[in-house]
């Protein structure tokens, strides 16, 4: 399982409407609306990291007031950090 989470600024005015857009994205576990430089934070949930693309470029970034995003891919539970 790999879990990613998308940081996204969104236009504006079409922060709620992103929002409600991003709910009906597969593999979409959660949505939420932040304060700070970013104005929605999506948790995704796929069981590669090579399912993670395909979402994000087909099924996100397309989404109509989505002005940027940054992806954040969490590390295995059993990795070992490294010196």
């Amino acid at each position: 399982m790999v879990k990613t989470y998308v940081l996204i600024v969104t236009d504006p005015g079409r922060t709620r409407r992103v929002t409600a857009a991003l709910s009906d994205v597969e593999h979409v576990e959660a949505v939420n609306e932040v304060m700070g430089p970013y104005d929605i934070v999506v948790e995704i949930v796929t069981e590669s990291l090579a399912d993670i693309r395909p979402i994000l470029s087909d099924q996100i970034r397309v989404i109509e007031g989505i002005e940027s995003t940054t992806s954040l891919v969490t590390l295995p539970h059993d990795a070992e950090p490294q010196a």
